[in-house]
């Protein structure tokens, strides 16, 4: 069973839930440029759920089919460094199963530069991919940011200890990547979405963290 810890104060972001059914949308957003006539949905399944510091219009919890969310991306840039990256989330396509997160609506005015920055934030592998978002009823199209297999700072799936391991050690300019693990947790739970990935490798992370600081010492999150 899941760890239902209260995570109020861990998890900054409060999305403003618009009960609005989706229609579905044939607009293909990738290549975003300043001629955006069209307002873009941004799925967000790792910091973008809890910290998505882009100006949105309406933010909805969101599906996305055939993909899963793995620790197998390389964060050289932000949860680690260039000779010792953390790990940190990306999309692997995987047939049956369903990524939950959080979708942003981005207006047109504002998408180009969004987007700059999002493309800024992801800058470590990460590219832009056209996706079908499950939004309450209904569905419409939107962005993803993956980082494929053939990118430069995939390190693809380890051990679940030496996994655990190497997040525990690893920080980077963005703090450490057992806090990023943590949010992510934190973040997925108060959406009570299932991610068995996820939340295996935040046990494993924590019963490492106990047993090398039984008291709390010297670990901070």
């Amino acid at each position: 069973m899941r760890n239902r810890r209260s995570t109020s104060t861990l998890w900054n972001f409060s999305p403003a839930i618009d009960p609005r059914p989706i229609g579905r949308q044939q607009v293909r957003y990738a290549l975003v440029t300043a001629e955006t006539q069209e307002s873009v949905w941004v799925f967000g399944y790792g910091s973008l759920i809890w910290r998505p510091d882009i100006p949105h219009s309406r933010a909805h919890p969101a599906q996305l089919e055939g993909w899963s969310r793995r620790f197998w991306q390389g964060s050289h840039d932000h949860r680690g460094l260039p000779h010792a990256p953390g790990r940190v989330v990306t999309l692997i396509e995987d047939v049956g199963a369903v990524c939950c997160g959080m979708a942003y609506l981005v207006e047109r005015d504002a998408a180009t530069a969004v987007f700059e920055n999002l493309d800024h934030r992801e800058k470590n592998g990460y590219r832009r991919h056209d996706v079908l978002l499950g939004i309450g009823n209904g569905s419409t199209a939107g962005i993803a940011y993956i980082a494929p297999p053939d990118n430069h700072a995939f390190l693809g799936p380890a051990p679940l200890d030496a996994m655990s391991a190497q997040i525990l050690e690893s920080a980077g300019p963005s703090g450490s990547n057992r806090d990023y693990l943590y949010r992510l947790g934190d973040a997925l739970r108060l959406l009570d979405a299932d991610d068995a990935h996820v939340f295996e490798l935040e046990a494993q992370v924590r019963k490492i963290e106990r047993k090398r600081d039984p008291d709390g010492h010297q670990l901070q999150r």
